[in-house]
C-alpha cells in the first residue's frame, strides 16, 4: 500500500533526532576518552569536550531536527511529499 509523507512535526523530529545523537554520542565518547588519555598531553581541554560531547551533539541533534522538519515541510508542499510504500504485518 502507497502512502505520501507531507508533513513533519518540527518539535517532535526535533526531540527525536536529539535524543537520537545524543545516544549515538554516548557510543563514540569511549573512543574519544581513550584517544584523550593516550594521546599526546595537553590542556585537558580533551576531558572536558569530551564530558560535553553527548549534550553538544543532543542539542545540536535537536536544532538541525527542527530546521529539517520546517525545510521539508516547504519542500514537501512544492512537490507533494515523499511516497513509500507500507506492508501489514501480523
Amino acid at each position: 500500500m502507497k502512502k505520501r509523507l507531507t508533513y513533519v512535526s518540527p518539535l517532535q523530529l526535533g526531540i527525536v533526532l536529539g535524543v537520537l545523537y545524543g545516544v549515538i554520542s554516548l557510543l563514540i565518547v569511549p573512543i574519544f576518552i581513550l584517544a584523550a588519555l593516550f594521546g599526546p598531553k595537553g590542556s585537558g581541554l580533551g576531558i572536558v569536550f569530551v564530558i560535553f560531547l553527548p549534550i553538544i551533539y543532543a542539542v545540536m541533534g535537536f536544532i538541525f531536527g527542527v530546521i529539517s522538519a520546517f525545510v521539508y515541510n516547504l519542500v514537501a508542499k512544492w512537490t507533494g511529499g515523499v511516497e513509500f510504500t507500507t506492508q501489514e504485518v501480523q
